[in-house]
């Protein structure tokens, strides 16, 4: 079994809303990367943007100071697809720049994901991670709808694979996982597919370690973990007693425990450093299994709704959520869906009349500009989101969208809303 150490960015960025700062992370370096992990995630995701507004950082000088000082282990990134480490596409151009500079000041993994699961979104970075001799996992963004089948899953995977990743992340960013559930998705993607699997899971709800021991008996090769300070909560499980119980079992050599302890130490004064960003989560929060908010989306809301003297509410958009979910044709929440929908559930439990204020976001996801929503939304929806704005779609029949995969190239129509529903080929946002 191999670990992902998820420390130095999904676990800060989940429990203390990203702020740790490079100083706090280069004295546990050294000690670090003589535990052993497989990779050690410390890059992507939040971390670029909160260095750069928060902490007057500068990302790629960070990057190429943990690259000096680990020299055995793997560094790995989450990189959001088309939007890179923001929350808009960016051109073709950008993403290829991005990657290849990435993996020039230190990056071996590069995990990519889009928020919708459109592989359309993955092309390019995939494509130029590839080219940079970067490892590419290729990562399924987990939630739980009635379009989220496990063929569904299986089908993504074989995309993501066709499109040459060299391993497959089942990326469950809400803890919302069953170990049934994962032990059927990883043996059937173990039965189909020949590449790694790696799992990635949250605490938040409670169900991440039984999902991790179901996951591995059914023959996952790698899963995420964080140091014990910054694990649990909305964080991944805890490093410390999987690799214990595995040892124990005759699996794993026996931990270094003096490491360990220096690490344990020096977390738990860094976490205590943030407390005024600490998500102070003492327990499990069952509302997540309905809510489906993720790790980071949870620890910034807390802190956004405390902002707007709106936290007595937090139940009430909890509640909303999946409702702007399903409106929304089930996307999965993760960036930048995740803060689409949460934004617009807040100004519907704000103003009380759903959807009377509609961000630009909410705007842009329903004309496509993210891409295809898993599920169709309802032309009804569409037509008082946008008003009397124009639309683009894509109508894809038979070999055009074969040909779009292969060129990036397609059509385009500008259609009236009533006519939407008259097509019965698939409908696609651009």
């Amino acid at each position: 079994m191999n670990f992902v150490d998820t420390t130095l960015r999904d676990g800060h960025q989940s429990l203390i809303a990203t702020r740790m700062s490079t100083e706090d992370m280069l004295p546990a370096l050294d000690a670090i990367d003589k535990v052993g992990f497989y990779s050690m995630e410390v890059w992507g995701g939040a971390t670029f943007d909160v260095a750069v507004r928060f902490l007057n950082e500068d990302p790629w000088e960070r990057l190429r100071k943990i690259r000096e000082k680990i020299k055995n282990t793997k560094l790995q990134m989450l990189l959001r697809g088309q939007n890179l480490v923001g929350y808009r596409h960016y051109a073709d151009d950008t993403v290829r720049l991005f990657v290849r500079k990435a993996v020039e000041n230190g990056l071996d993994i590069i995990r990519i994901f889009d928020a919708l699961n459109d592989e359309r979104n993955l092309l390019i970075a995939i494509d130029e991670a590839k080219k940079s001799n970067a490892h590419v996992q290729g990562a399924i963004s987990y939630t739980i709808s009635p379009v989220h089948t496990i063929e569904y899953y299986l089908e993504y995977a074989r995309k993501l694979i066709e499109l040459g990743v060299d391993s497959i992340c089942i990326k469950d960013m809400a803890g919302l996982l069953t170990p049934k559930d994962a032990y059927n998705l990883v043996s059937a993607l173990k039965k189909q597919f020949s590449i790694p699997i790696n799992v990635h899971s949250h605490c938040t709800c409670g169900l991440a370690p039984a999902t991790y021991q179901a996951a591995m008996d059914a023959g996952a090769d790698i899963i995420d973990t964080a140091l014990s300070p910054f694990a649990l909560g909305t964080s991944q499980p805890p490093f410390e007693p999987i690799y214990y119980a595995l040892s124990k079992n005759g699996d794993l050599p026996a931990l270094d425990w003096d490491t360990l302890d220096f690490l344990i130490d020096h977390f738990t004064r860094v976490r205590q450093k943030y407390a005024a960003f600490d998500v102070k989560m003492t327990t499990i929060d069952p509302k997540i299994l309905y809510a489906q908010v993720p790790g980071g989306m949870y620890s910034n809301m807390v802190k956004q709704l405390q902002e707007q003297k709106m936290a007595h509410r937090m139940k009430e958009v909890l509640e909303e959520i999946p409702r702007v979910q399903k409106d929304l044709g089930y996307p999965p929440l993760v960036t930048p869906t995740s803060q689409i929908v949460g934004v617009q559930a807040v100004l519907n439990v704000m103003t009380g009349e759903r959807y009377s204020k509609v961000t630009k976001e909410v705007k842009e996801y329903v004309k496509g500009f993210y891409g295809r929503p898993p599920a169709p939304i309802d032309p009804e929806l569409v037509k008082k989101i946008l008003g009397d704005e124009d639309v683009l779609i894509y109508v894809i029949l038979g070999e055009i969208g074969k040909k779009y995969l292969q060129k990036r190239y397609i059509n385009q129509l500008k259609v009236d809303f009533d006519l939407l529903k008259d097509f019965e080929a698939p409908v696609y946002p651009v």
